[in-house]
């Protein structure tokens, strides 16, 4: 993409409303706008990281065995009455009627209309385990949207969806989703660390949340510091294996992790000191298993192979699709701008030109922006006729993981330089070479 033909409309002072750095980077970077309190528009480059954010997430949960479905952002109301949760919800739930004054809610989660799904076409144990999931848009009206994407009313979620003839089953599907959501954060650079939490309006007993330790987030964490370095890594997972899943898991869980909901003093003191820390953390998906919940509520029962009916062991599990945006800023950034991680980035990397209409640099600048996109990877070429200043403050403060800048004095002696925008140290080479340098680095990715 040449920036003299994109949409990015940077603004060069902190926006007064912006309180905390993802918020302030997000609109100064021109990635999304604010159309009213919690509900944003997302310009380009803001969508084209939401979008690389959610492959990432199907991609997890397709390699899972879990299917992908869209479900409406309307519900009707008598559904949310069958389970009994249209009243106790409270007022986060946007109620509204139609012209034939029926009764709707845009949803804020999706258990009952699922269940709805689940029992008008599923009524035997052979059909089972399955989980359906979608990505799709959200409404909760909180009383003080604030933080930007991190705390919006209107929001984009993954929200999925086990079915199990039993308990053991559906305890699998729980395992299945915490070791598919841990391999889903770490390709997007970021360490979630599964703590027990509290279930809130879902329901159920056993649940976690995924948080990403950051000082503005809005929970308060204690936690045994060695579960940071925890990684899946490359290590293959076999997720049929229920003994694999669950000890996986276990790895991930035993030490101790809540949140303040759920922090037992009595417990964290048996950490050792010197592992014991207190911080603040960002939620960023959380799973329940629920057991019959719905099912029972709502009569969604499997003949099982003995010839009885049982109801139907569900679960549910989410992740934050547009609030990991702000995570990922809040856990990768500096006093310049966004440090995106290779994996979720707009664009793998920045070309810089020094000397719009120089010959020379302009053929150069061509050549790497073509050389690039036959390796498939997408280049923000800025071919603006702006100072050299401004160019490297719009590449810091947007972000992009790697830069190549072109000047005649380079070119001259046959070098461009290449830049990590994470560490900053850049290195001279042929602009072959540099092509070649950037397609190994997301060969891997």
């Amino acid at each position: 993409m040449r920036l003299s033909r994109y949409f990015l409309p940077v603004l060069k002072e902190n926006p007064a409303e912006a309180q905390i750095v993802s918020h302030r980077y997000m609109l100064r970077a021109g990635m999304i706008k604010q159309q009213a309190a919690g509900i944003y528009s997302w310009l380009p480059l803001g969508l084209k990281v939401l979008r690389r954010i959610e492959a990432i997430v199907n991609e997890e949960q397709e390699r899972a065995g879990h299917i992908p479905l869209l479900m409406p952002t309307l519900q009707p109301a008598d559904l949310w009455r069958e389970s009994g949760r249209y009243d106790d919800y409270g007022q986060e739930m946007l109620r509204i009627k139609d012209r034939q004054d029926r009764e709707m809610l845009y949803g804020p989660t999706n258990e009952e209309m699922i269940t709805d799904i689940f029992r008008s076409h599923v009524s035997s144990y052979k059909d089972l385990p399955l989980t359906l999931y979608h990505i799709q848009w959200k409404f909760r009206d909180e009383m003080r949207p604030r933080f930007g994407v991190m705390r919006g009313r209107e929001f984009l979620m993954k929200d999925g969806y086990n079915f199990d003839v039993d308990k053991a089953a559906a305890l699998h599907a729980y395992n299945r989703h915490m070791v598919s959501y841990l391999r889903t954060y770490e390709r997007m650079g970021l360490t979630a660390i599964p703590m027990r939490a509290a279930s809130g309006p879902i329901g159920g007993d056993n649940t976690h949340e995924f948080l990403v330790l950051a000082q503005t987030g809005e929970s308060e964490v204690f936690y045994d510091d060695r579960v940071t370095s925890l990684t899946l890594g490359q290590r293959e997972i076999d997720y049929d294996d229920r003994t694999q899943v669950a000890d996986v898991c276990k790895e991930f869980t035993t030490l101790y992790a809540r949140t303040d909901e759920t922090h037992d003093q009595a417990v964290f003191d048996q950490v050792p000191e010197a592992h014991r820390k207190v911080g603040r953390g960002i939620e960023v998906g959380q799973i329940f298993y629920f057991g019959t919940k719905y099912s029972d509520a709502m009569g969604a029962e499997v003949t099982t192979a003995e010839g009885t009916k049982v109801p139907v062991e569900m679960g549910s599990h989410g992740i934050g699709v547009s609030r990991l945006l702000g995570a990922i800023i809040e856990a990768s950034h500096d006093d310049k701008g966004i440090i995106w991680p290779e994996g979720v980035t707009p664009f793998p990397v920045g070309i810089v030109n020094l000397k719009q209409g120089d010959s020379a640099a302009d053929a150069a600048c061509e050549g790497l922006y073509k050389a690039l996109a036959a390796k498939g990877l997408e280049a923000l070429y800025d071919d603006r006729d702006e100072r050299a200043g401004a160019k490297f403050a719009t590449m810091d403060l947007i972000g992009l993981p790697w830069r190549i800048t072109v000047g005649p004095r380079g070119l001259a002696n046959g070098v461009v330089e290449l830049t990590s925008r994470r560490t900053g140290v850049s290195e001279e080479m042929s602009p072959e070479s540099a092509v070649d340098r950037i397609a190994q680095i997301y060969a891997g990715v």
